[in-house]
C-alpha cells in the first residue's frame, strides 16, 4: 500500500508564484482545514462529493478492469482487477475500513481483459468471470464460500473478447454470460446450464470492433437486453431481447469517436435506462436518454478527462440521481454530477495512477456513501479515493472551523490552494484558478451568520 504525498504530488502542476506563495504556510493548516470542515456526513444526506486523495495498492503487470463485491462474505466490498500481462486476477480482501489486505492471486487464461462478479452456480456467494482476450474464450473461477476462487474452467468466445456481463437472459432465475468480441463476431452468448457451467456460444452482429457491453431492460418488457460500445464505427448496437434469451438483429446509435466503454442507468428520473459512454479520442462522455421504448435520443456529448478508458455510474453525493465517474488513461478520474435531469456539471478530476483504465463505485468503508476504485494499467495498480461527500457549510470561508474569520482562514485557503486541495476549489469545478480565489474573497466578505 502506497499512499501518494498530496504536495510532491499536486504541486508540481502549480506554478511558481503558487509555490512561493504556499513555501511557509503549507505544513499544518491543510490538515486543519481538513480536521475542522469536512466532517463525515449522515448515511443518505446529500452532500458535496469531493474524493480523498488517492491511496495506491499493488496488483499484477498491466492491471484492467476492477470491480466492487463482498467475495468473502464478511459484508464489505472487496477489489478483484484482472492483470493482462501476467494471465491472472488480483483479490484484495476490505480490512472493514476501506483499506485493503494484500493480494492473493489467481491464475486465468491468456491475456485477461475484463471481468465481472456474480452468482453463477446458485450457492450465495460470489463468482468470477473473466475474458481472456489473447485466448479468445473466458475463465469461469468459483468462489469456494470463503473468498478463495477454485481453478479456472474455459469457455471458448469469439475473438479477443474484451468486455463480459452477467445476467439471467432466458428468465430460468440463473445467470447467463454476455461478451463482446472486438474482432469480427460481434457478441456471444452462453447460457447457464443451471450449476454454473455454460453451453456453447450463441453469436450476434453488432457494430465494428465492439469492446464493451452492458445488461439491461432498455424496452421495460421485463427481459435483460443488451447495448454495446463499437470502437471502430462510433456508435453503439442495442439488441433487444425475443424473451427466451435469444436476440433481435442490432439498432445502431452514433455517439463520440472512439467509444471505449458503455453503461447503462436511468440518469434522468424517469424510470427507464439511458446509455451513457465513455469516448476515448475527443475526451468526452455521451449521453443517449431513453424515450421509454427501448429507443435513443441523440447523445449529448459532456467533458471528461483526458483518454476517457472506463465509465460507471452511481449517486455520489446523495441527492437521489446518477452521477457519472470516468478512468481516463491520462492520469486521472473525472466525476460528473448529473444536475436532476439527465445532463451534468464540468468534470472534476482527480490525480490518479498511470494510464487508468477501470473504474467502479462502492462503499468501501461503510459510512453510507460512494467511494471510487481505479484500476492504473501503467503504474500496475489500484487508486482508492474516499468520498469526503462534506455537508453544506453555512460559512463556506471559515476553514479553520473556529467561527470566526480571520487571517487563519486566508492563510488555509493559500495552502490548500497551492496543493490543489479540494478544500479550496470554490467553484466546484475540478480546476484551481482566479475564479475560486475571487470566490473564497467573495465569502470572506459575507461573513459568518
Amino acid at each position: 500500500m502506497r499512499h501518494v504525498d498530496p504536495l510532491w504530488h499536486r504541486l508540481k502542476q502549480k506554478n511558481l508564484s503558487a509555490l512561493h506563495i504556499t513555501h511557509f504556510l503549507r505544513p499544518a493548516l491543510t490538515t486543519a482545514v481538513l480536521m475542522g470542515m469536512l466532517a463525515p456526513i449522515a448515511s443518505g444526506q446529500t452532500c458535496d462529493a469531493i474524493f480523498d486523495l488517492e491511496t495506491r495498492y499493488d496488483a499484477g503487470n498491466s492491471t484492467r478492469s476492477v470491480t466492487l463485491g463482498d467475495v468473502d462474505g464478511d459484508s464489505d466490498l472487496d477489489m478483484v482487477v484482472v492483470n493482462y500481462q501476467d494471465d491472472n486476477t488480483s483479490v484484495l480482501f476490505n480490512n472493514g475500513d476501506g483499506t485493503f489486505a494484500a493480494q492473493f492471486l489467481y491464475a486465468t487464461g491468456d491475456g485477461p481483459i475484463g471481468m465481472t462478479l456474480g452468482d453463477v452456480d446458485g450457492d450465495t456467494d460470489l463468482d468470477m468471470v473473466v475474458v481472456n482476450a489473447l485466448g479468445h474464450d473466458s475463465s469461469v473461477l468459483l468462489n469456494n464460500g470463503d473468498g478463495t476462487f477454485a481453478a479456472e474452467v474455459r469457455y471458448t468466445t469469439g475473438f479477443s473478447p474484451r468486455s463480459v456481463k452477467l445476467g439471467d437472459l432466458d428468465g430460468d432465475t440463473h445467470l447467463d454470460m454476455a461478451v463482446a468480441n472486438d474482432i469480427g463476431t460481434g457478441t456471444s452468448v452462453l447460457i447457464n446450464n443451471g450449476d454454473g457451467t455454460f453451453a456453447t456460444q450463441i453469436q450476434y452482429g453488432a457494430g465494428n470492433r465492439p469492446t464493451s457491453l452492458m445488461l439491461g431492460d432498455v424496452n421495460a418488457d421485463t427481459h435483460l437486453d443488451m447495448v454495446v460500445a463499437n470502437f471502430g464505427s462510433n456508435d453503439t448496437s442495442v439488441l433487444l431481447n425475443n424473451g427466451d434469451g435469444t436476440f433481435a438483429t442490432e439498432t445502431r446509435y452514433a455517439v463520440g469517436v472512439q467509444p471505449r466503454r458503455i453503461t447503462l442507468g436511468d440518469v434522468d428520473g424517469d424510470t427507464d435506462l439511458d446509455m451513457v459512454v465513455a469516448n476515448q479520442a475527443p475526451n468526452n462522455v455521451s449521453v443517449l436518454l431513453n424515450f421509454g421504448d427501448g429507443t435513443f435520443l441523440a447523445n449529448s456529448l459532456y467533458p471528461a478527462g483526458v483518454s476517457p478508458r472506463g465509465i460507471t455510474l452511481g449517486d455520489v453525493d446523495n441527492d437521489g440521481d446518477l452521477d457519472i465517474a470516468t478512468a481516463n488513461g491520462g492520469g486521472s478520474a473525472s466525476m460528473l454530477l448529473n444536475f436532476g435531469g439527465g445532463s451534468f456539471e464540468p468534470p472534476a478530476n482527480y490525480i490518479t495512477g498511470g494510464g487508468s483504465v477501470g473504474v467502479a463505485l462502492g462503499d468501501v468503508d461503510g459510512d453510507g456513501d460512494l467511494d471510487m476504485a481505479v484500476s492504473n494499467e501503467f503504474t500496475d495498480d489500484i487508486s482508492v479515493m474516499l468520498n469526503l461527500c462534506i455537508t453544506a457549510n453555512p460559512c463556506p470561508a471559515d476553514l479553520t472551523g473556529d467561527d470566526v474569520l480571520d487571517f487563519f482562514d486566508i492563510s488555509a485557503f493559500l495552502t490548500a490552494f497551492g496543493a490543489n486541495d479540494p478544500v479550496a476549489d470554490f467553484t466546484n469545478d475540478g480546476t484551481f484558478d482566479f475564479f475560486d480565489i475571487s470566490a473564497f474573497l467573495t465569502a470572506f466578505s459575507a461573513g459568518c451568520p
